[in-house]
């Protein structure tokens, strides 16, 4: 990994950097305190669902508002995911990661004492910020492990980061409950704060420090921090932040949108571009992206498929519900086998050689399991909703860790992290517009005619992403290149 001044990072001699030289470069000691910090974004955007009710009635605020604790962690963490990832090719990763962990103790603290539900909200906003910086600062400091080593990072590792994220997610309801009914709501956000505090010591005692091939003694990112004020953008940032912030709020009332924000989105866009054209070191590289046309497909991809995975997610749980009549643990259950696929092809995906095959395969299992909801209504037995959810769990496996050896290896070596970053902005992305989808065809009730305008749009987006996939030559050539 190279620093904006152009000189490599590699992992510094000391404690930290013998441990790993005399051990496996990737094993336990590094990837520890990496996925207990990578897991700590999607348990909280997920866990808080169990919570809402007891929330609303405690601060005494309906569905609408408390929907904003949702939306608040993925807004920030779509704006926070590049700019973490900016920060960690800028300062090193090792110090981001560190740092990152710090604001999700302030923030499990903020809101297990939260006086208001204005706290909460900032409490929200606060971990968005602080989850953040694992991911990104992960896959920079994997690229300056391998950069070190000489050793490729094997594809196995990026499929246990991924697993990290997936399976936290899928438990996150769960453990959210289970806090909930035992020690009260407020313990959702307690439980960051021994989490972090184990992802810090970890972090402190095994990550490697980075620092310059030129022998700079300035300890991790030598020249990259003293450089990062130049480099971090913050106008380019709240550019961002106000056309990321505007789209959402369009795309969450899409049954009655209101179309005067749309031309502000598109101008708040432009003077964003604008901006990021003049920096010689901005926020988003769009000359990079532009020159990089499978890195631009890469996230175009990654995001599309994840629009339609969180509209089934959420969208089809809600039809179990409303419109077949199961019960909200029984329509749990049969979700269930959605998480565990996910999570098993996720192990496949990443023991794969190849990049190429698993996409096109995961844009098939799109297509197939939107043509199973198109035909579901309230007597579809169950062996055929159980079918519906295991074929969208395949693809969400195959297409995390797909896009992210996409990512890693299409990404350049010096801005890997902001490279990582923009993907999970993508992805974000993907999920807001999904609850935008899922409140225009539904309406008021979850019923099997929304059900189905969801699965044709789901089906369309579907073959996008094949149509993506397969005319991805970049693809092909790299899947060949890795065999």
């Amino acid at each position: 990994m190279t620093d904006t001044t152009g000189k490599s990072a590699i992992p510094a001699a000391g404690a930290a950097g013998e441990g790993q030289a005399s051990a496996d470069p990737f094993g336990p000691r590094l990837m520890a305190p990496l996925l207990i910090g990578s897991v700590l974004n999607p348990v909280n955007s997920t866990m808080i669902a169990t919570g809402l009710v007891a929330i609303g009635h405690d601060f005494g605020v309906g569905a609408a508002r408390t929907a904003w604790l949702v939306a608040s962690l993925y807004l920030a963490s779509a704006v926070a995911q590049p700019a973490m990832g900016r920060l960690a090719d800028l300062l090193g990763p090792r110090r981001v990661f560190l740092s990152g962990l710090l604001v999700v103790c302030a923030a499990g603290l903020v809101g297990a004492l939260a006086p208001a539900f204005g706290w909460l909200i900032a409490s929200r906003v606060l971990l968005g910020i602080g989850t953040s910086a694992a991911y990104p600062a992960a896959m920079a400091l994997l690229r300056a492990q391998s950069s070190a080593t000489g050793r490729e990072t094997p594809r196995p590792v990026l499929g246990r980061l991924s697993l990290a994220s997936l399976g936290s997610a899928a438990v996150g309801p769960v453990l959210g409950g289970l806090l909930t009914a035992t020690a009260g709501w407020r313990a959702i956000f307690a439980v960051n704060v021994p989490l972090a505090l184990i992802g810090i010591t970890l972090a402190l005692l095994w990550l490697p420090r980075t620092r310059m091939t030129s022998g700079e003694d300035g300890g991790e990112a030598g020249s990259g921090a003293r450089t990062a004020g130049a480099g971090f953008d913050p106008l380019g940032i709240a550019l961002f932040t106000a056309t990321i912030t505007t789209l959402m709020i369009f795309l969450m009332d899409l049954a009655r949108p209101n179309w005067a924000l749309l031309p502000v989105v598109l101008v708040l866009a432009g003077v964003l571009a604008w901006w990021q054209l003049r920096r010689p070191r901005p926020f988003i590289d769009l000359r990079m992206i532009g020159r990089n046309r499978s890195l631009a497909l890469t996230y175009l991809r990654h995001g599309t498929a994840y629009l339609v995975i969180y509209m089934v997610m959420y969208g089809y749980a809600q039809w179990l519900e409303e419109g077949h009549g199961y019960s909200a643990s029984r329509a749990g259950l049969i979700m269930l086998p959605m998480s565990g696929a996910a999570a098993v092809c996720s192990l496949l995906g990443a023991r794969t050689k190849g990049i190429y095959a698993p996409l096109v395969l995961a844009a098939v299992l799109l297509a197939a399991g939107s043509g199973v909801l198109l035909l579901a209504d309230e007597s579809t037995p169950l062996v055929a909703l159980l079918l519906a959810a295991v074929l969208f769990g395949l693809p969400q496996g195959l297409s995390s860790t797909g896009n992210q050896a996409a990512v890693y290896t299409q990404a350049p070596r010096d801005s890997v992290g902001a490279a990582a970053g923009l993907q999970r902005t993508s992805q974000y992305l993907g999920a807001i517009t999904a609850a935008g989808l899922i409140g225009l065809f539904y309406g008021q009730r979850a019923t099997a005619a929304g059900l189905h305008g969801i699965a044709m749009v789901a089906g369309a987006l579907s073959l996008a992403v094949l149509a993506l996939t397969a005319t991805d030559r970049a693809l092909r050539g790299r899947a060949r290149a890795r065999t």
